[in-house]
């Protein structure tokens, strides 16, 4: 019988058609509670055929170990920068992911955390919450300069939604469509720079990779507007968080909001998770009903798809994996 590890929490947590299509598929499930570091993740694999795996530390170490039972890596989502994906390639393994399938929620979970910050959301029902009644005056997005880092399908989407709250919105990526951005009245800023000193809301969208990790570091903010808020529903580890904290401190970051830590998760002591004017949710971006489907289920045939040695839905390739 083929035997399937399972371990994104969200696959397993949230109901749906997925739980009848993978009970349909007659493998034997393995379920774990990840993400897994790479010590839990060693202690599961070596007798499994496929893996849908999440945020799981997915090793060279992991992988060869894994070898030759396992034949497939199935990821649930977009993400695979805690896939050895070099190692996987040497080894034979292909790696699958569910591109398009989440971008229209991880942009309404950017807005709602531009609103929440802006309107001192937290502050204001923790207050009544408490049987108070205190108040902070917020800002309205009308106007204001969004930057998005990054202009792929989710920077894309985030861009709608803030030209829809009348913002003005710029974006510079590697790769630019330049037709959608005239149809959406999206500027491109020809440098990273340039982005930052323009925009009031500095908003990442774009993969980690060695070049992007530690990208927003104490060089770079002091290129951003003093009180400029940051977004993150990307990695955590694209943001230097010893140079995060400072500015949050200093004043000259006005809030920091985001969905992503650069551990997961946090330690007690975090310091992201103790700052007023820091707001962290629990990478629950595409984390909704809608989206959990798509991704389960893209997961899903995908793994189908290359346990038959058929062509899957989307593969990764290996030549633009660490490529920003």
């Amino acid at each position: 019988m083929i035997r399937v590890l399972l371990t994104t929490t969200s696959f397993q947590d949230t109901p749906g058609a997925h739980h009848d299509a993978l009970a349909k598929t007659g493998w034997e499930i393995v379920r774990a509670r990840g993400p897994l570091n790479e010590a839990d993740t060693l202690a599961l694999v070596g007798d499994i055929d496929g893996y849908i795996c999440g945020d799981d530390a997915i090793t060279r170490r992991v992988l060869e170990k894994a070898r030759p039972r396992l034949k497939v890596l199935s990821k649930y989502g977009i993400g695979v920068d805690k896939i050895d994906v070099k190692a996987a390639t040497e080894l034979g393994l292909p790696v699958l992911f569910t591109p398009g399938v989440n971008h229209t929620t991880v942009a309404e979970h950017t807005l709602l955390l531009l609103l929440a910050a802006e309107k001192s959301f937290l502050f204001h029902t923790d207050s009544t919450r408490a049987g108070g009644w205190k108040r902070k005056t917020g800002r309205e997005l009308l106007e204001k300069t969004l930057g998005l880092v990054g202009f792929g399908r989710i920077g894309q989407e985030v861009a709608v939604r803030a030209r829809a709250f009348g913002m003005k919105v710029i974006a510079h990526g590697n790769h630019f469509d330049e037709a959608f951005a005239a149809a959406h009245g999206v500027r491109r800023a020809a440098t990273l720079d340039e982005l930052c000193a323009a925009a009031d809301y500095v908003s990442l969208h774009t993969k980690l990779t060695p070049a992007s990790r530690g990208l927003v570091n104490a060089a770079l903010i002091a290129k951003m507007k003093k009180g400029v808020v940051i977004l993150n529903t990307a990695r955590g580890e694209i943001v230097s968080t010893p140079d995060l904290v400072a500015a949050l401190t200093s004043g000259h970051v006005a809030a920091y909001a985001a969905d992503v830590l650069d551990q997961e998760p946090p330690p007690p002591n975090h310091p992201l998770t103790k700052l007023p004017n820091v707001i962290i949710t629990p990478h629950i971006g595409s984390r909704t009903h809608e989206s959990v489907q798509r991704q389960a289920m893209a997961a899903l045939q995908n793994l189908a798809l290359a346990l038959r040695g058929e062509q899957p839905l989307a593969q990764v390739n290996p030549e633009v994996a660490s490529i920003g």
